[in-house]
């Protein structure tokens, strides 16, 4: 009640930055063909630099292999950015803080969990279009795709980074199969991709943030980096049957997961196998508690759903905006949701045995692959004066 008679409070103003712009880095060797590794570093140690608000720019185009002349009668795989990697990786001083495995499917599976309708909207201009394929004008295409979109570092760790040497590396994928799609079966498209850019804000600070910063190095701080790191795994091609037990990982202490997602996919789709039940055991602990008891075939998948629709309550601590409807879910992404951040930790110190048990109504079909993504917490330890980098958990 008091504030409101404080008609002398006068407003506030942030003038610790003076200065925050965009700045682009290109790999040294600038071949961005299958299975080359693009490495795109940043020297200069006297920088603050801002890697959670970076991007990723990739432009090419789509000719027709015949005549080697771009054209418009092809379209891009949804997600089509992400795709063209099997892998990423954020350096510091040389040290790896995150990376991200099978990225394609990992950063697809984490969008249609994480994003909301706007936010998708938004992600067109990084090659997201939901459930759609990517048109293409004149063949040629240029994205802007978030970092926070392929690392879950990015994401997390919203902070400057100070006195100290980045890298980001990109691994080509082996081929271009199923990323460039046609009508007609038998044109045939050449995939050429000319650039790849990291763009990075620098921000300068005011002269006292300045000073504090100095402080902070001479005093030889430690600077906690927290952030919940994406582990895929793939099961290629499950066997057919039923019932069916997969040993995921065998994980470290550290590497505790706190939520699981698991996703089938068939043909460059998200299927849901005609799954009814579902369990995540970590070491003699399942979750969920209850059976799912689902039955697609009766429209009864409900409670699956729900745990999609909880996820965003409990991993950004924010009202749900799921990006799919229920049908959307059922036919075009269902995937499974598992929380699993609730665990006595004080009883378990060793590893930890990650394993999923699911039973479906009907036998699996031939070439269904299996994705589990383990998020886990990370932290490391960072001290500026020394450019020393270690991992805590």
């Amino acid at each position: 009640m008091s504030s409101i008679i404080n008609v002398l409070e006068k407003p506030l103003s942030d003038e610790n930055i003076i200065k925050k712009d965009y700045h682009t880095y290109i790999p040294y060797l600038q071949s961005y063909n299958n299975n080359d590794e693009i490495r795109i570093s940043i020297q200069n140690q006297d920088l603050y630099v801002l890697p959670g608000e970076s991007y990723l720019y990739v432009e090419g185009f789509v000719a027709d292999e015949k005549t080697l002349k771009p054209t418009s009668n092809f379209k891009l795989r949804n997600n089509f950015v992400a795709y063209l990697f099997d892998e990423i990786r954020y350096e510091l001083n040389g040290t790896e803080i995150d990376h991200t495995r099978y990225l394609g499917a990992t950063s697809t599976i984490k969008n249609f969990v994480s994003l909301s309708p706007t936010e998708s909207i938004v992600m067109k201009n990084a090659g997201w279009n939901k459930i759609y394929d990517v048109n293409l004008e004149n063949g040629y295409f240029n994205f802007y795709v978030p970092l926070k979109m392929l690392l879950g570092f990015a994401e997390d760790y919203n902070k400057i980074i100070l006195n100290s040497k980045h890298e980001l590396i990109l691994l080509r994928n082996k081929n271009d199969e199923g990323l460039v799609l046609s009508d007609n079966s038998t044109e045939k498209a050449k995939l050429v991709v000319s650039l790849i850019s990291w763009r990075i804000p620098h921000v300068q600070l005011s002269d006292l943030s300045k000073l504090n910063m100095i402080k902070i190095l001479n005093n030889g701080a430690s600077i906690p980096i927290a952030f919940r790191s994406w582990d895929c795994h793939i099961n290629p091609q499950l066997s057919t049957g039923n019932s069916h037990i997969w040993n995921v990982k065998l994980a470290a202490n550290r590497e505790r997961p706190r939520f699981v997602l698991i996703a089938f996919q068939r043909d460059n789709k998200f299927v849901h196998c005609n799954l009814t039940n579902l369990k995540v055991h970590l070491n003699s602990v399942s979750y969920p508690y209850d059976d799912l008891n689902l039955k697609f075939e009766h429209e009864r998948y409900a409670v699956l759903y729900d745990m999609y629709l909880r996820f965003q309550q409990c991993y950004y601590m924010k009202e749900p905006q799921p990006l799919l409807t229920a049908q959307e879910f059922k036919n075009n992404a269902p995937i499974i949701v598992v929380d699993v951040s609730h665990q006595n930790e004080s009883l378990n110190t060793g590893p930890i045995d990650i394993k999923l048990e699911f039973e479906t109504a009907t036998n699996i079909p031939a070439k269904t692959a299996a994705y589990c993504i383990l998020m886990h917490d990370r932290i490391i330890e960072y001290i500026p004066i020394r450019g020393q980098v270690r991992k805590v958990l």
